[in-house]
């Protein structure tokens, strides 16, 4: 049985975790579009270029 201590523990790892997640893939998605967006080889450029363009994300 949960008391109302553990309850309250457990729901602020839970919410702790959720937040490490969001950021981790935020900081993930940032570097692969940094990564891939500046790429020198124009496959990856063009790759993450159309991608932009089909998220609707002004890229210029």
């Amino acid at each position: 049985m949960l008391t109302p201590k553990s309850h309250t523990h457990t729901l602020e790892h839970g919410r702790a975790q959720t937040l490490r997640a969001a950021l981790g893939a935020i900081a993930l998605g940032a570097v692969i579009l940094a990564v891939v967006g500046f790429a020198p080889q124009p496959a990856f450029h063009n790759a993450a270029h159309d991608t932009r363009h089909v998220a609707v994300f002004p890229c210029h």
